[in-house]
Parts: C-alpha cells; sequence; structure tokens
C-alpha cells in the first residue's frame, strides 16, 4: 500500500512587483487579473489574455488592425525559441515611454483588449462553423 501523498502545493505563483504594477497602472479597463504561465505572466480581462509578462517587460496583443501602430511606435514582437526556430507571437512590447504614463499607457492597452476581443470572436466564429460540418 502507497503512503498518502502530501496535499499538493498550491502552484499558482505570487506575482513580482513588476506584474502588480503592470496590474495597477491597467485596472482603469477593468479587473485585470494576472495568470503565472510558461514562466512569464498573462494578463486577462473578462477571460481574454490581452497582455503578455516576460522578462520584465509588458507586451500587448496585436492583430491585423493594430500591429501596424505597435510597428510605428518602434515597438516589436515577443519572440521565443522553439527547437527548431524563432517565433513571432501576436503580443507585442509597449511602446517606449508608455510605462512611465498612464494616460499613454491606456490607448495601447485598449487596442490590445480590442484585438483580444476580436481573435475569441473569430475562434468563436471557427468552432461554430465547425460544428455545423
Amino acid at each position: 500500500m502507497r503512503a498518502p501523498r502530501a496535499a499538493a502545493k498550491d502552484r499558482r505563483r505570487t506575482p513580482s512587483p513588476f506584474v502588480s504594477h503592470c496590474v495597477a497602472l491597467l485596472m482603469p479597463l477593468g479587473p485585470v487579473m494576472p495568470k503565472g504561465m510558461f514562466g512569464g505572466w498573462g494578463l486577462f480581462l473578462d477571460g481574454r489574455m490581452f497582455a503578455l509578462i516576460a522578462r520584465d517587460m509588458l507586451h500587448f496583443k496585436t492583430d491585423d488592425q493594430t500591429k501596424g501602430r505597435f510597428a510605428a511606435a518602434g515597438s516589436g514582437p515577443f519572440v521565443y525559441h522553439n527547437r527548431s526556430a524563432p517565433v513571432e507571437t501576436s503580443y507585442w512590447r509597449v511602446p517606449e515611454g508608455a510605462m512611465n504614463d498612464p494616460d499613454v499607457l491606456l490607448p495601447w492597452a485598449e487596442f490590445a483588449v480590442a484585438a483580444a476581443r476580436r481573435a475569441a470572436a473569430a475562434n468563436s466564429r471557427a468552432r461554430s462553423r465547425n460544428c455545423r460540418e
């Protein structure tokens, strides 16, 4: 007979001061929730991930409608490396200086929230089409 396992540890991490700072800056959008994932953090609003924090850098969700604005502001995508090649994500670094001014940061965050909503709507439409087929 096996010995009983010790109670599972709560695997949720405590947000770092930087993560907490980002959440506080973004609270005017609504109840922003941080969730630890893959060594970084996802920031969620209304159940949708709109921001990624990796290596103490904030990145916002982009799509075809917003990526050009981020590029024009001198931003760049978050890139990770898998076994064979670098992978560019749809999360782009917050433009320079935006972290220092909530009035500058929040419009960028609103673009990210809108991109996350569009992505969720597109995924929902695709799932509905697959169910009908």
